[in-house]
């Protein structure tokens, strides 16, 4: 029976207090007012108003909305970790303002003209840093050639080169399409040539073609141009064979190429622009060659271009008479006008208190190598990494001592290090991808083993419409042990690209799509 509760005198008491409707203010705010509001919600917060009404919805998507969250996410504590840029010019240098605020290596999204989906790109630094993803596969042979692959990624664009089907483009983005292929077959006698070294033009123009480099086994190089319009490769510059020996590492920085011979001859061309304009292809010319006799492989080559002058470098590792192996690096500085101006080498410095924990003391030789100033990264083969940061003045080259880096639970089989000192790793099975923020382990210009750097690649996993358990459900999500990684990753701002080859034959590119 429902209780009646009453007073002495038989009334009912009054328990509840009249509740009035709280008032709507917020739909009597303006829009501007509202957006300014949502700025300074957290991101989860912000998502969740989109989901509140279709006004909410529109206004939770508000271009200075995401700018702002991407700015203080992403940009602020990188620049905050840059020494003497917090002062840099006026009060607050560092606090987020629509047009005066220092982006550093993101000005490419807000430069005039630029129409930037902020959200998007929020999404996808997000997913870098969480190593979330999807994975997809581009069957590139069917059966595994004689001689192995060569593979390059640039700007959502996959160069692979072999004997057999010559130089291909694959598009990594919309429906992983075929863009272009050419031969590689010599001019004169049309013999197929092996490729052994390849190398992109890392200073393109966007509406530009992409210029690529192929290095032979007989010390010869072709580079082509891709349009993109119109689907085709041009030979632009040839150079005959050489007695110097198969080109092994390419560099490639309009107009400068850098190339290593397995003879250790460390040549400079100069590939000027308008040697284009003829209808054969032009022959670089040599402005510098040098011979190292100390140089051992795995090396890195690299170029930067600075207002006085360019340089060129090499990074390699070196045996040693007691400690193992340790790691150099040499560069030549060259005018604008191709006029050597000096050539300086330095090795790692020895600090024996850094040695005592951590230390990357190779006692073996390196597996691979990867050179992006000021960062160089060495695999080892105790599934470890070796992380070196470079320091080039106009004055001083040197190499801090090194820092060992865990993550990798079985053989680290390649490295690459890209821009924002980013970098990606990949084990020997292809199964674990570590993503690497290397600009958050260095402390006072050296490598800080304090910490956590690297978060691991998780794909994402395909939807199972009914449930099912058991062992063969949980085996059949493991890991296919066929498959190993030919030590070739790159990526750029969207993907990470991963060579693999199946043990019973045939090879194919396994797409991490991080947007």
């Amino acid at each position: 029976m429902k209780r009646v509760y009453s007073d002495k005198h038989g009334e009912r008491p009054n328990d509840k207090r009249l509740r009035r409707p709280n008032p709507d203010r917020m739909s009597k705010l303006s829009e501007e007012i509202l957006v300014r509001i949502l700025s300074f919600l957290p991101v989860a917060t912000l998502i969740d108003c989109q989901r509140v009404s279709t006004k909410f919805a529109r206004l939770a998507v508000d271009v200075e909305v995401w700018k702002a969250a991407y700015y203080n996410e992403f940009v602020l504590p990188r620049a905050s970790r840059i020494p003497g840029i917090r002062y840099a010019a006026g009060p607050d240098p560092l606090l987020y303002s629509s047009k005066a605020a220092k982006w550093l290596d993101d000005r490419d999204l807000v430069k005039k003209g630029a129409n930037t989906n902020w959200k998007q790109q929020y999404r996808l630094r997000h997913n870098w840093a969480r190593g979330n993803c999807a994975v997809s596969e581009i069957v590139i042979t069917k059966r595994t050639p004689a001689p192995p692959l060569l593979v390059l990624m640039h700007k959502g664009i996959l160069f692979i080169a072999d004997s057999v089907s010559g130089l291909r483009a694959w598009n990594t983005k919309d429906r992983r399409a075929l863009l272009a292929c050419t031969t590689l077959a010599g001019i004169e006698n049309n013999t197929p040539r092996l490729p052994t070294s390849l190398a992109v033009d890392c200073h393109n123009i966007p509406q530009g073609p992409v210029r690529v480099v192929v290095g032979f086994e007989d010390g010869s190089l072709t580079a082509f141009g891709l349009s993109r319009e119109d689907g085709m490769f041009t030979k632009v510059f040839s150079r005959p064979p050489s007695a110097n020996g198969c080109l092994t590492a390419l560099a490639y920085a309009s107009p400068y190429l850098l190339t290593m011979t397995e003879d250790h001859v460390f040549s400079i061309y100069d590939l000027k622009e308008e040697a284009v304009s003829h209808s054969s292809p032009s022959s670089p010319r040599l402005l510098h060659s040098l011979r190292s006799h100390t140089a051992w492989p795995p090396m890195s080559l690299s170029l930067r271009t600075a207002t006085n002058h360019v340089t060129a470098s090499i990074a390699y590792s070196i045996p040693t008479l007691h400690s193992g192996w340790t790691v150099g690096i040499q560069e030549t500085l060259l005018s604008h006008e191709g006029e050597l101006l000096e050539s300086r080498t330095a090795m790692e410095v020895y600090d024996p208190s850094h040695c005592l924990s951590g230390s990357s003391s190779l006692s073996s030789p390196p597996t691979s190598m990867s050179y992006t100033h000021p960062y160089l990264l060495v695999t080892r083969p105790d599934n470890t990494l070796a992380f070196y940061v470079v320091t080039s003045t106009a004055s001083a080259l040197s190499i801090s001592p090194g820092s060992r880096l865990w993550g990798h639970t079985s053989s680290v089989s390649g490295v690459h290090v890209g821009v924002r000192g980013k970098a990606v790793s990949v084990s020997r099975l292809g199964d674990e991808l570590r993503v690497w923020d290397l600009e958050g382990a260095v402390t006072n210009g050296r490598p800080d083993i304090g910490g956590e750097f690297s978060v691991r690649v998780q794909p994402a996993r395909t939807v199972v419409a009914e449930e099912k358990l058991g062992l063969r459900f949980f085996l059949d999500q493991s890991h296919d042990d066929s498959t190993i990684s030919r030590g070739w990753v790159g990526f750029d701002e969207q993907n990470v690209v991963v060579l693999r080859e199946k043990r019973g034959g045939g090879q194919s590119l396994a797409v991490y799509d991080f947007s």
